[in-house]
């Protein structure tokens, strides 16, 4: 069913507004993601007319952009994705850690996402994966699943990364399983001292190697003192590394998943209302406890769509990454090890012939029967004859 108000729509009626105000300073990258947003599900992308088989009832379905900043589009991506790492979860606990940038290095990388926020994931996993392994802590081979997210609840510019860490790993050798605590992990003060340390190490050095770039407000960062002085801050505060409880269960990860995975900056239920004063949305304050943390606010239509495009990735970097026991290259015999070690039996095998895909067409609105495909049609094209407006009285041939 359709959300009542969509970022689709915010685009499509004040999108052409924005673009002019902000021609030449809007990359193309937040430029296609408009248009792919504005084009979802609308006769611009094509589509095909639905026929239920029992009741005869029609109605047009439009094709989706498939882009991974729209907040329609995800469902089917997250279904696919986490349907493959169903096999991959072991049985233990899962941790969720969570590595977060300080306001000036978040300035920092708005202006420099490719290289900074591969700069985040890199720090953030070589953290986990060097205290994992150190036998004063847990001594083992770890896997990690880490997830970029860009966003804080209210649409701000708050890189961090959430990782998924099994309650365990292979030792050294291989021979044997280490398993964690039952509530604990590693610490996340040590965490917090060895991801700041290597962050900021290398950041220096992407700067020294004119690999950074700074506009705007910005602009005086380009100068090496000034750069320094910039960061002087974050090297006398702790860094926040968070970490949770493991889940109860693989159901339980595999749903944290679901809810993070394909998350977009903003999903549409949190769209409340657009009016002449702007886009009234639901956020958290984390600031409050209880039922205080949740809050209503209102912005203004053309801050609105600048904070959401804030979020646009840069084209072809990867927001889903694996480390360790899950690194793609040997995940399969890492994973075989672990099952072997805790007496697991292996997965079973695919099956050759591939399997149908599921249908995600929504049912018959008027009988709950299954709806087929009865005609396609091409982009800015139309079916050839109108759906029928009501559902059919009786069983009818579609």
């Amino acid at each position: 069913m359709r959300a009542p108000l969509e970022v689709a729509d915010i685009l499509r009626r004040y999108g052409p507004a924005f673009r002019a105000a902000h021609a030449g300073h809007l990359s193309l990258g937040q430029l296609k993601v408009m248009a792919a947003i504005e084009a979802c599900r609308t006769a611009a992308l094509g589509g095909h007319v639905e026929g239920c088989q029992d009741c005869g009832h029609r109605r047009i379905a439009y094709n989706s952009c498939r882009n991974r900043h729209c907040p329609k589009c995800q469902g089917a991506a997250a279904r696919e994705w986490l349907a493959a790492r169903e096999a991959d979860l072991l049985p233990v606990g899962y941790f969720h850690v969570v590595f977060s940038l300080p306001a000036e290095v978040a300035d920092i990388a708005a202006q420099n996402k490719a290289t900074v926020y591969g700069l985040l994931f890199r720090a953030a996993s070589e953290t986990v994966l060097t205290i994992a392994a150190d036998p004063r802590h847990l001594g083992a081979r770890i896997g990690i699943t880490a997830v970029l997210h860009s966003w804080g609840s209210a649409l701000t510019h708050h890189p961090h990364v959430h990782m998924i860490v099994p309650g365990g790993g292979l030792s050294p050798d291989g021979r044997r399983w280490v398993s964690s605590r039952p509530a604990f992990l590693l610490p996340v003060r040590v965490l917090g001292k060895l991801f700041r340390r290597l962050f900021l190490t290398r950041l220096l050095a992407l700067f020294d190697a004119g690999r950074l770039r700074f506009s705007g407000t910005q602009a005086g960062l380009a100068e090496r003192p000034a750069f320094l002085r910039h960061l002087a801050p974050t090297r006398k505060k702790p860094w926040i590394v968070y970490a949770k409880p493991p889940f109860a269960g693989p159901a339980a990860v595999l749903a944290y998943l679901s809810r993070y995975t394909h998350r977009v900056a903003i999903p549409n239920r949190r769209l409340l209302a657009l009016d002449e004063h702007g886009v009234t949305i639901r956020y958290k304050d984390y600031r409050r406890k209880g039922t205080e943390r949740h809050q209503v606010m209102t912005l203004r239509t053309d801050e609105f769509i600048r904070r959401f495009l804030l979020h646009v990735l840069p084209r072809g970097f990867h927001r889903i990454r694996h480390y360790g026991l899950l690194a793609s290259g040997s995940r399969r015999d890492n994973l075989a090890r672990a099952r072997e070690l805790l007496a697991v039996p292996p997965p079973p095998p695919e099956p050759n012939v591939a399997p149908e895909p599921a249908d995600h067409r929504p049912p018959c609105p008027c009988c709950g029967g299954r709806m087929l495909i009865l005609e396609t049609f091409e982009r800015t094209a139309q079916p050839r004859a109108p759906p029928r407006p009501a559902c059919s009285s009786g069983r009818g041939s579609p």
